[in-house]
């Protein structure tokens, strides 16, 4: 299988710069599964596929400002760090721009000195581990300097750093949205609720996977970088409970439906727990719990691609998205939403 099976065409301008004023607003295209059918409509119509009993499971991480602009202290040359991975005593796993002038025992201050840092060492992929030195709450610093860290191929400045973030965010240590779940506004979360259909939610931390283009030809061959996913106990309940009774769990985003399949034994139960994943889902994958996915359309010959593909057939998704880009729906983060059932 390899990778340049999963491109498609897509022109510049259908990528989203800026989010929609109205969350709910973005189109929504309903791909069945098994036929490959497509129909067109908007995201609220999201109330008539999901049916009581079903449960839909939400990723609640929240996005830090994760991106710092910052200096050398010996040159006063810019430089760039992404957080991607926190470890203890002030020690991050980052991206740092540019790489080669940030050698271990760098010196970099950030904000005129309110935050200043050292390069420890060098580690997988070209990453920095740095220690961070500062008076006062680290969170409080990094929402006064840092950005939000913005996919590259978003090239506005966002104005308010709430609209990449879900509005049921609450666990802190993304370093990108969990983006399916941005279409949802807090009313029509209750509307789900009061339709019989559950919200459960799982926890995992985004990180650099996000960012890092597939390189090899050979599927197979591409190494996922880990991530922390958290299962509560009555979560996992919750969600067990679901398909006892028959009912549908329909993971929101591909983050939460890595976490539930990661969390899930070929018997088909789910257990709770905080665990490192590197787990990818490619074409060929028998999927363990999900029975739908909600997701926003995807970089091409991304490792999200081959998800849905797993998910709804590399034929039905390319075909989907060729119908999508002939309907000018609007593509990646900020951009429109498919269900997949």
């Amino acid at each position: 299988m390899n990778t340049s099976d999963f491109y498609y065409d897509l022109p510049q301008e259908l990528i989203a710069q800026d989010p929609l004023e109205d969350r709910s607003s973005s189109r929504l295209m309903h791909l069945n599964r098994t036929t490959g059918e497509v129909q067109h409509g908007v995201f609220t119509d999201i109330l008539e596929e999901l049916r009581e009993g079903d449960t839909l499971v939400i990723n609640d991480t929240k996005v830090i400002p994760a991106r710092l602009f910052g200096k050398k202290a010996d040159t006063g040359a810019s430089v760039e760090v992404l957080l991607l991975k926190r470890g203890e005593n002030n020690v991050w796993e980052t991206l740092v721009r540019p790489g080669k002038k940030c050698r271990p025992g760098a010196r970099l201050t950030f904000g005129d000195g309110l935050l200043n840092a050292e390069v420890l060492e060098v580690v997988e992929d070209g990453n920095r581990l740095i220690r961070f030195e500062y008076e006062g709450i680290f969170e409080e610093i990094l929402d006064q300097l840092g950005e939000m860290p913005l996919p590259p191929y978003i090239t506005h400045k966002l104005k308010d750093k709430n609209r990449y973030q879900t509005v049921y965010a609450r666990a802190e240590g993304s370093a990108a949205a969990p983006t399916a779940g941005l279409h949802f506004t807090k009313e029509l979360l209750e509307q789900v609720k009061a339709k019989g259909v559950n919200i459960a939610h799982v926890t995992l931390h985004v990180g650099l996977g996000t960012f890092r283009p597939v390189k090899v030809e050979d599927v197979t061959k591409h190494h996922m970088h880990t991530e922390m996913y958290i299962v509560e106990e009555d979560q996992a309940e919750l969600i067990n409970q679901t398909r006892k009774n028959g009912g549908r769990v329909i993971a929101v985003g591909t983050t939460s439906c890595r976490t539930l399949e990661s969390a899930t034994n070929e018997n088909g139960v789910i257990h709770a727990g905080s665990r490192w994943t590197d787990i990818f889902i490619y074409p060929g994958y028998k999927f363990r719990m999900i029975d739908g996915l909600i997701t926003n359309f995807h970089l091409p010959e991304s490792t999200l691609v081959m998800l849905v593909s797993a998910f709804a057939g590399k034929e039905h998704v390319l075909s989907a998205y060729e119908e999508a880009v002939k309907e000018r729906y609007r593509f990646f983060s900020f951009g429109d939403a498919m269900i997949i059932l």
